[in-house]
Formats: structure tokens, sequence, C-alpha cells
């Protein structure tokens, strides 16, 4: 049986929200190997170290939800303080995360520059990443907006709030992850990082391999920000990771973007209806060439089968002419 989130705050609530840490919080003990063809900071930790920084960012966001509800925050101020509140998970997390693996010789500071593809996707979509998944877990679904999400905001599954909080995890771990390998700047001081706490997947030892993944995760950033990420805000999609049997997978959820659409510069414009184009034409020209396609093979076939007859008769008649 499909079951909701609670709408408001109460026991209730607060059951839901520390059965959900449980529920999230053992799912981090599974294969967290990347199944994608998208690649993460953190793909360049072991399996081990994930599990701790999952883990780390899970108690982070406690302490946050926390102290949110102490200071009695109303959800208007949250919404307005909402990308500061994300700013502040990561910083704590970060150095949360060095503390526990003895890390003391690394001063980590936190990056805010616009130079970073990866982080104008961020910031594009911090809103999605964080603010509705504090307003279910502090205040009860009936207080997300009903136009958001593609059902109806007091019966939200508890699945989706799960999948808002995975997705979390995930996202804020990678933040953590490229902080801290943008600090350190150089291939070699990352190397010797990674090496010397004991931190790295073994397919990310040598630093020609640091290179290749550092690189492929500028162009894999470049490529989302301006032709994957327009197209999702476009067709009100938003890409979500989520933790499964066999390792780290992406899925897309609706989310209503109309604000987002509003934002995008010329450039994503144009883009947008360029796609558009594209669904207003291929189908159109698909048909065509079908039944172009369709003309040829029937006048191929009806030529070359009365060929074929003729080119038969010809040979019985020149048999008969032999014989004679």
């Amino acid at each position: 049986m499909l079951k909701y989130w609670p709408c408001k705050q109460g026991m209730y609530l607060n059951h839901e929200v520390a059965h959900l840490f449980a529920y999230v919080k053992q799912k981090f003990n599974r294969n967290l190997s990347n199944q994608t063809n998208d690649s993460l900071y953190i793909d360049i930790l072991n399996n081990s170290v994930k599990n701790k920084l999952f883990s780390i960012v899970l108690v982070e966001l406690e302490i946050l939800i926390l102290d949110l509800i102490e200071l009695n925050l109303s959800i208007k101020i949250i919404k307005r303080l909402n990308c500061k509140i994300l700013y502040d998970l990561i910083q704590k997390s970060v150095a949360h995360f060095l503390v526990e693996f003895h890390v003391h010789n690394y001063p980590i500071i936190l990056i805010k520059g616009q130079k970073y593809s990866y982080l104008k996707i961020i910031l594009i979509e911090y809103k999605w990443l964080l603010e509705s998944l504090l307003i279910y877990l502090i205040f009860g679904s009936m207080y997300i907006d009903n136009n958001i999400f593609a059902f109806d905001s007091q019966h939200t599954p508890i699945k989706h709030v799960a999948i808002l909080l995975e997705n979390l995890v995930i996202q804020v771990s990678n933040l953590v992850t490229f902080m801290i390998l943008e600090n350190l700047k150089s291939l070699s001081n990352i190397a010797i990082f990674l090496k010397s706490n004991k931190l790295c997947n073994v397919s990310f030892i040598s630093i020609r391999s640091l290179a290749v993944f550092r690189n492929s995760l500028i162009c894999q950033n470049w490529i989302y920000l301006y032709l994957v990420q327009p197209r999702y805000i476009y067709s009100s999609r938003y890409k979500v990771w989520l933790i499964s049997s066999k390792g780290l997978v992406t899925k897309k959820i609706y989310i209503y973007r109309l604000h987002d659409f509003i934002k995008l510069s010329r450039s994503k414009l144009i883009l947008v209806a360029l796609i558009e184009l594209q669904d207003l034409i291929i189908p159109q020209l698909e048909k065509f060439l079908l039944i172009f396609i369709k003309f040829i093979l029937y006048i191929f076939i009806n030529v070359l089968g009365n060929g074929i007859v003729v080119f038969i008769r010809i040979i019985m008649l020149g048999i008969d002419n032999w014989l004679k």
C-alpha cells in the first residue's frame, strides 16, 4: 500500500523523519560505485570513504534541522535563506570530513566563484536541492506549493521524500569533494592528499588518471550547463541521484520550473528554441521518409519483379528456339 508523508508538524512527522534517516543511512552500506555514464567528484573516493562522507552529510543535515526548529524560523525565512543554509551545510560537512580523517594540513576555503561550470549548475538548482526537503522534514507536506511536483501536496508519497533526501546527501557529498579538490589545485597535491589519507579509489592512483578524470568532469559540467540543463528546465525535469542495490543511479522527476526558464540566458533560450523546432520537424520528417522509402520499395519491387518475369520469358523462348 502506498504510504504518504505527514501533512503537518507533530509526533507522527518526527517519527517518520527519524525512520527516513535510519532507512537512508542503512543504504550507505551498499555498493556505492557510480553505475551511470555521468561522472561525480566522489568517484575518486573508495567505497568506505564514500560511506563515511554520506554519513557525515546526513548527521550535519540532522543537526541543521534541529537548529532550524530551535530557531523557530518561518517557511518564508527558510526560503529566503535557502542558499546560505546550503552553504552552511557544505561548510560544516567539509570541516567534519577533515576531522574524521585527521586531516589538519590542508586549510579549505569554500569556493564561491562563478568561473566553475559545476557551481553555476548548483546555483541554478539549489532551490530543488534543499528547500523543498527542509519543508517536508520540518513542517510537513501541506506547506509545499501544489504546482511544484506531479501530485497533490497533501498526498506526497514517502518514497518521494526519500528520493529528495538521497539526492541531497549524494550531491552535497559531491560538493564537499569538489571543494577539497579545487583547494588543493595541482594534480600532485591531489595525489599526495588522496594517497596519504587513504581516500583514493584504486582507479585514480596515477597523476595521469587524475588529469583525465578532472578534464572529463570539466567537459561534462560545461555540456550539462549549456546543453542538458536548459533541456531539463524546458521539459520541467530535474535529475536526482539515488542509491540502488547496484550502486549510484540517476532518475528524472517532474518539477515545475517556469522561474528557472525565465532566468535562462539568450544562448540557452536559443537552444530551447532549437529543441522545440526539432520536436516539430523531426516527426514530420520521419513520416515523409517512411512514405518515401515505401514508395521507392514499391517501385523497385514492381520494376524488379516485372524485369525478372521478362528475363525468364526470354530464357524460355531461347530454350524453345534452341530445341527446335
